[in-house]
């Protein structure tokens, strides 16, 4: 009897000390789950203190989801009453949108790949070539687009080790859509005789951008769609800044930052519905850049308006279809920083006799065209009022082209001028500054602010002798420094 009442209390004491090592262990488990969010929080708050306090509480939650091994599902309908939208469910695989529209959004679409993968140098390069103040404005989107889940988890996986910080930021968010959510994507037309796996393959991609268009229309001002093996240009985005700036007052429905297939090409978020939509109904007819061309048309914008240097350049080795090889490069790309000009809001006019389509404006516009006048003389003009007097750092006109060298400006001079008189169609400075004169049809003059102590409102091209050949303008650069207030 004593030996059986030591047995069951040596039992008992057994049991006691079991729970209280299960008790330690799942205490230290749940220490150890809190000090990982806390040292997330606080690596958050030392690099990103701009975010604001209406997103602490989401990104508390985002950052609890990311270590939580669960995946939920979210309605479309459910994060945005934008009109026109897809109704279709999408699986988010890391991070969560924030609720504050950024100004860019960068979104790319990724499946897997039989030769190389460069998903992850893409999202390094975008982050990376961006500066403090960029990572603010921009939010990426990737799309794992392929139905083997097994790759979509190792990749989510890769991802998130990765760049745990600007998913908890909410700058990084990777979603997937349900098979069963895809049209047919066999027995499809052989438009263009391809083989049958060609058109699966470019009709599931159009799919694929559809519904990753449809998920971006409302987190942003403007949206610019890359691929996934791209490399970025540094301070892209400042660079797309100032050209939407400089095309302020103009129409257009795309503007192109590479000319290769469906990289860099920039759209209002407010068309995405409608882009989206377009590639659906027309998925199985042809590749998705020949999609995107009609729907430029049929928005009325007939030319392609196209930025240099090209802001991103195309880095993959083997193409995402087979596996074949894809060497495209883009020569007009530069992974530097560039010296891009500001061109703020001007009116442009000229008293020169212009030849055909080729008027004023198209000097002043980053795109590869220029102004063309029939033989000017003395005393002509091609003027540049600015909507606000600015301070002027540098600027840069470049006259002729290449196959037509001598159409310079043979004698000729630059003034800037103050005091705007006139009508919204006639104004005019009273007074003009000669700063300098042509040089082989070409003027640069750098420190401008620091040789004209007024605010400038004018800018004009003078022809100070008249010459029997026509003059092209191929293009006018200004550089601002600060903004006057007057």
């Amino acid at each position: 009897v004593t030996l059986l009442y030591a047995f069951l209390h040596m039992r008992h004491n057994l049991k006691y000390f079991d729970k209280m090592r299960c008790l330690r262990k799942r205490s230290a488990v749940s220490f150890l789950g809190v000090l990982v969010i806390c040292l997330l929080f606080m690596n958050l708050y030392i690099e990103d203190g701009y975010v604001l306090e209406g997103d602490k509480q989401l990104i508390r939650e985002t950052a609890t989801h990311q270590l939580n091994p669960e995946r939920y599902v979210h309605t479309y309908k459910d994060l945005s009453n934008f009109s026109g939208s897809i109704n279709i469910s999408y699986r988010y695989l890391a991070g969560t949108p924030l609720p504050r529209k950024r100004y860019l959004t960068i979104g790319l679409s990724s499946v897997k790949r039989k030769k190389g993968n460069y998903l992850l140098e893409t999202i390094r390069s975008i982050f990376e070539q961006s500066s403090y103040e960029e990572l603010k404005e921009i939010t990426v989107v990737v799309q794992l687009a392929d139905f083997d889940s097994a790759w979509c988890e190792g990749m989510v996986q890769d991802i998130s080790q990765k760049f745990a910080h600007h998913i908890i930021a909410g700058r990084l968010t990777v979603i997937h859509v349900p098979e069963e959510y895809y049209p047919a994507l066999d027995g499809l037309k052989r438009n263009y005789n391809d083989p049958e796996d060609r058109v699966k393959f470019r009709s599931k991609q159009n799919v694929d951008y559809a519904f990753l268009l449809n998920f971006c229309a409302n987190l942003s001002d403007y949206y610019v769609m890359l691929e996934d093996d791209v490399q970025c240009s540094k301070n892209f985005l400042t660079t797309i800044k100032k050209v939407i700036t400089s095309r302020e007052g103009s129409y257009w429905v795309t503007l192109e930052f590479s000319k290769l297939g469906y990289i860099g090409k920039l759209y209002h978020s407010h068309d995405l519905p409608r882009l989206a939509h377009f590639l659906l109904m027309f998925y199985q007819e042809m590749p998705c850049d020949w999609l995107l061309i009609h729907f430029r048309g049929l928005l009325a914008q007939k030319e392609v308006i196209r930025f240099k240097p090209s802001l991103f350049q195309h880095m993959g080795y083997y193409s995402s279809y087979k596996g074949a090889e894809n060497k495209l490069k883009d020569d007009d790309f530069e992974e530097e920083s560039f010296d891009i000009p500001d061109n703020p809001p001007a009116n442009l006019h000229t008293n020169m006799n212009v030849f055909e389509n080729y008027e004023a404006s198209k000097a002043y516009s980053s795109v590869d065209e220029y102004f063309w006048g029939k033989a000017p003389s003395t005393g002509e003009f091609y003027a540049i009022v600015f909507e606000k007097p600015i301070k002027i750092s540098k600027i840069k006109v470049v006259t002729g082209t290449e196959d037509r060298q001598n159409d310079i400006l043979h004698h000729g001079a630059l003034e800037v001028g103050e005091k705007i008189v006139g009508s919204k169609t006639g104004r005019q400075c009273t007074t003009y500054l000669r700063l300098g004169e042509f040089k082989n049809g070409n003027f640069e003059m750098t420190d401008v602010e620091h040789k004209v102590l007024f605010n400038i409102s004018c800018m004009r091209i003078l022809v100070t002798k008249s010459q029997k050949e026509w003059l092209i303008i191929r293009s006018i650069s200004i550089w601002t420094s600060l903004t006057s207030n007057q």
